[in-house]
Formats: C-alpha cells, structure tokens, sequence
C-alpha cells in the first residue's frame, strides 16, 4: 500500500477474493458460443483468442518468476544482493490483476469499437506503425508521467506503492494502484486505438505489443543480469533503445535516475541518466555464481510440491505446504514436471538465505518425491543423488552439508554415515541434525510433565529422546510388546530403564510421535493430548479434541535474510531442526562429523541454538501469530 493512498488505490474486485476471474465468464462464454455456432464467415477468431491470450500472459509472467528465483538464488549476475521478504510477496501477490483488468477492456473494445473485432492475423503497416507510435509518443509520455509520479503528491498517494519493493522480481513491474493502471492503459492503448480506428490492426500487432511490453517489463525487474555487453558493443546507438535489467536496477536503488520505460533516450535527453549505469552492468555480468557455507539437502515430497518451491508459485511457496484442490486441475503440467524431474536426475537449487555477514544458506533439493524413498529399487539411485550432492559441497569449499526429510535414514544411509565411510577425507562436514532435534523434542514437552507415550517407527532419535526422559524421572510408556523390548535393549545397562512401562489404556496426554501413527492409535488418545512429532513428517490430524505440536523446528532470528517462503509445512520464518543443526554446526566451527549413529551432547548443541538467536516454538507462539 502506498503511505498515503489516493482515490481508486484497490481494484474494484477485491471483495470477490479468489473469486474474481468469475467478471470475464459472461466474455469468455460468449466469444466461445459464437465462434462454435456461427457460420465460418461470421466468426471472429480475434474475440475468441482473447481469454487464451490472458492465459499466455499469465504463463509468460510465471515463467520469468521461475527463472528470476532460480537465478538469484544460484547468484550469477545478480544485481542487487538485498534479500525479499514475506511483505513483498504478500504486496505483490495479485500481480494479475492487471491482466484481468486489461482482458476487460480488451473484451469491452471487441464489442464496442469498429475495427477492433475480425482482425486479420497479419498486416505489415500495422506492425510498423505500432513500433513507431511506441518509440516516439508512448516512450516520451510514459517518460514524464514516470516523472511525475516521483512527485511527493502522487508518489505517496499511488506510486510509493511500486517502490516498496527495492530488490525486484519480474512482476514487480505490474505492481501499482488501480488509477495508476489506468492510466498505465491509456498510454499503452495509443498504437492499439491508432491501428483500430485506421483499420490496420491485426492479431499478431496486438497480440505481439502487449507481449513485447510484458517480456520487457519482466526483464528490467528481474533483478539478474541477462544483456551482454558485446550486444552494445557491435551496434553502440542500441543502448539509447533497449534498457537493461541493472539500468533499471538503479532506479529502485537510486529512485531519482532512469525514469525512461525501455527505451534511456530520454534519459540521455533531459539529464536523469544514472551515471553509475555502465558499470553496474558490467559489474553484473561478471559475477560468479555464489558459493555457501552451509547447504541444507532436501527433497520434493508430493508431485504438487513443486508449486510450493521458491521459484514455483510465490504466494504458494510463501505459506505452509497444503494440498489445494485447483492443483488437481494442473495435472498435465505436473505429470511433466515429475517427467522432467526424473530426466534431469541432478539436484537443484531451491534458495538463498544470509546470516548477518557471517554464513551464505542455501538449500539443495534432490528431484526425488517421498513415494520414491520408501521404494527398496530407488535407494541405490537416491544414494548416489545424495553422495554426488556431498561430492559436490566438498569440491566447492562448503563447510556443512545437513540432511533433510528423509535424506538421512538408518535403511537408507546409516543416518548418513554411508557417506563418511566411503569418504573419510571429506572437508566438508555432514550433519544430519538428530542432537538439535532431540533437543527440540525435549523443550516442547510442557514443565512437569511426569510421563510420556512413545508411538511411531522407532529411530536413533527416539531411542535419545527415551534415555533422556528416562534419566529425567519421566515414565516413557509404549502401546506394543515390541517397542517395548527395543527401548529396554537400548537401556539395558541403564539404571532408568525402570522408568519404561508397558500400557493398555493409553492415559498419557502428552504423545511423542514418529512415522507410522495411525488414526486407530490415535482415537485411543484422551481428550486434550498433545500430539508431539519426533519425525519430520506432521502425523494427520485426525482429533479435533486434541492438540498437535509442529515438527520439530524453531523461530528463526530476524538477521537470516530473504526469508520468503516456508519450510514445508512449517510456519514463516520458522526452520526445521534439522536446517539448523547444520547453521550452528557452521558458527560454532566443530569439526566433526554429526552423522551415522553418533550424536553430539544435546544440551550443548541447544544452547548454541539458543545463543545464536534461534527460539523454541513453545515460547514464540505470539511471534508465529504475527508472521502469520
């Protein structure tokens, strides 16, 4: 929102919410109706492209997300190093209502306008003159309404809005009040209007100067460096025609330079050129892709979680990970993303983070889906996914490499120790996180709590959580004979081990869950029990009468930058144990290994959690409720 916002600052749709695409239906039904009723000469196909017209703006906008995240994050020829955080995404989470709004008008000319339905698909004068009446009216207006709109009148009723968001992402470029936008299709309509009213309009004139106006748009606010410096080179009065992505960089930096759309002429013209340009350019397509110091290894766990990454659906990736149902719809394109994931077969980057000045993050994710884990035929292949990840951050000077979800498993890698073995020379240090997690577990049982149920697959963190609760005086209960025997073969030289009892009524109301609980086990819960995850897998929820704690995780300091999407299905700026154990296994300097059946001393890892600014989940629910 801009500081003071002006008249016509919302879009008249905002109360619809979700709902607001339902405005085009009666459009979009009617275009449809005709062309699919009316004789071959009556029908306009113009009319008709509209809607699939809006559709490929949609998915030319997307795809310039996905590229912009993927890049940034990577850190090759990134402009500015500033991060995002969940306030622009949430600002910019309707970045298409702008389309829906141009498709309106687009509908509303079809209907009203001569000459503005049964275009032609191609007319040479047409193009030409659309490309002329750009450069010259549309470039030099759009230049001196820009300026204006840096006016402190206008500039804190309606433009501020645009300029909150200092480091860009391609739709950063659409993101302005509703009278802003009007005025934004005033300009943009003088060529559409002019080739309208002179009858030389046609489908690829209009269809290809919106796109072009979108693709530039995008470029200039994509917050990476794409455009070669050879390009001005060869052909040196081009720079007074095409913008770069840091040329206009600088204006969200600089806010008082580079006022021109896509075009710096009038910038060189009346003296607002950034002088700083040329170098900021230069500087951009020299830089190297980034390398962390710590890498947090991850996987995709269902096939619609590819949405929810960073660099798939911004709004999506900027909350907890839940199925929705519109999803469903897109099941073509994830039947080929899963397809291309299982082709490409190579980790990828999901995102960046920084710690102060201390620590670059980033988070690797291997192109597997949880279903693939629990196949005996696909761990030979995730194994060597995983090894060649680790192979990787050791030839590129990584420090930590911790494992997430179910890249550390006792079937799978001995918790990651298969790697350690075969390797013993490694450099870089490889955590799986179970001392942080048992930590965590431990501080999220309430004070005074004098006995437990420990229900679920039964792992080394299970069995530290039980002798740490059963040195404590806490009775730790089982529901079956065989967890049972396991946990008093674990303590069997143990002098707590009478702290282990075996139960039938299931009283306890504080449950410490792993992998494998079922809804049966859990109906045997009384009312009000505190359903505790030791996994990092949530269990479904299936009392309402009952309580779930998340996985286990903490609240992130508000040093760590670019935080803008969540962890799986954990809240904002909360990160899982597991991530963290390998960011303070980095400040701290240990070094050795935390992986295989070692475990390092619990306390002393959650001290060092907490003295880097990390928080319990239990003490920092009011800070959730704010983030979220």
């Amino acid at each position: 929102m801009a500081s003071r916002p002006g008249i016509l600052t919302d879009w008249p749709w905002k109360p619809l919410g979700s709902f607001k695409y339902l405005v085009l239906v009666p459009w979009v039904i009617h275009s449809s109706y005709s062309m699919m009723v009316k004789d071959k000469s009556q029908r306009d196909l113009s009319t008709f492209l509209v809607f699939p017209f809006l559709v490929w703006r949609i998915i030319h906008n997307q795809i310039w997300i996905t590229l912009s995240r993927y890049r940034t994050a990577k850190g090759n020829n990134r402009i500015v190093d500033k991060g995002i955080e969940f306030d622009q995404v949430d600002r910019e989470r309707d970045w298409d209502d702008q389309i829906l709004f141009n498709g309106l008008l687009y509908y509303l000319a079809c209907y009203t306008l001569e000459g503005a339905s049964c275009l032609p698909i191609w007319r040479t004068d047409g193009v030409i003159i659309a490309a002329l009446l750009h450069t010259g009216p549309v470039e030099f207006l759009y230049y001196w309404l820009h300026r204006a709109l840096h006016h402190h009148y206008l500039y804190s009723r309606y433009h501020s809005h645009h300029h909150s968001s200092i480091v860009t992402e391609p739709i950063t470029s659409v993101i302005h009040p509703f009278a802003e936008h009007i005025s934004y299709f005033l300009l943009f309509a003088i060529p559409k209007l002019t080739l309208v009213f002179s009858n030389k309009a046609s489908v690829v004139a209009m269809v290809g100067y919106v796109t072009y106006i979108d693709f530039m748009n995008n470029l200039g606010h994509c917050n990476f460096e794409v455009v070669p410096k050879w390009l001005f080179d060869i052909f040196p009065p081009l720079k007074y025609f095409m913008y770069t992505p840091s040329f206009h960089s600088l204006h969200h930096t600089q806010f008082r330079t580079n006022y021109s759309l896509f075009m710096p002429v009038y910038d060189y013209i009346y003296g607002t050129m950034d002088k700083t340009s040329d170098e900021v350019h230069e500087l951009a397509l020299k830089r190297k892709e980034e390398t962390p110091n710590v890498v947090h290894l991850t996987h995709l766990t269902t096939p619609q979680s590819i949405y929810h990454l960073r660099f798939g659906f911004a709004h999506l990736a900027s909350m907890p990970y839940t199925s929705k149902w519109y999803l469903w719809l897109m099941w073509p394109l994830t039947a080929w993303s899963m397809l291309l994931t299982w082709v490409y077969g190579r980790t990828f980057i999901v995102e960046r983070n920084r710690f102060h000045d201390k620590l670059n993050l980033q988070i690797w994710a291997i192109p597997k889906y949880t279903v693939q884990y629990l196949l005996q035929w696909q761990k030979v292949t995730i194994n060597k996914m995983i090894e060649d990840a680790i192979l990787d951050a050791d030839k590129k000077g990584i420090e930590v490499v911790s494992l997430g979800l179910m890249n550390q498993g006792e079937e799978l890698n001995i918790y990651g120790g298969l790697y350690v073995n075969r390797h013993p020379k490694l450099n870089v240090k490889v955590v799986d996180g179970s001392s942080l997690v048992v930590a965590t577990v431990l501080n999220s049982i309430p004070k005074g709590t004098t006995q437990v149920l420990l229900r679920g697959k039964f792992t080394k963190v299970a069995y530290a959580i039980a002798f740490s609760l059963c040195q404590q005086g806490v009775q730790v209960a089982t529901m079956y004979e065989d967890d049972h025997v396991k946990l008093k073969k674990s303590l069997i030289n143990s002098s707590e081990i009478t702290n282990l009892v075996k139960t039938k009524s299931c009283t306890q109301k504080i449950w410490l869950v792993g992998d494998g609980l079922t809804e049966e086990e859990q109906m045997k819960a009384p009312k009000g029990t505190l359903f505790i995850p030791y996994s990092p897998f949530p269990p479904k929820k299936h009392r309402k009468d009952c309580s779930y704690h998340y996985t286990p995780a903490m609240l992130t300091p508000k040093s760590i930058e670019n935080v803008h999407s969540c962890e799986d299905w954990l809240p904002r700026r909360v990160m899982s144990a597991w991530r963290i154990a390998g960011i303070v296994h980095s400040l701290e300097g240990w070094s050795e290994h935390e992986c295989g059946y070692k475990m390092n001393n619990i306390d002393k890892v959650w001290n060092s959690a907490l003295k880097h600014g990390f928080q319990p989940l239990n003490v920092s629910l009011k800070k959730l409720d704010r983030y979220n």
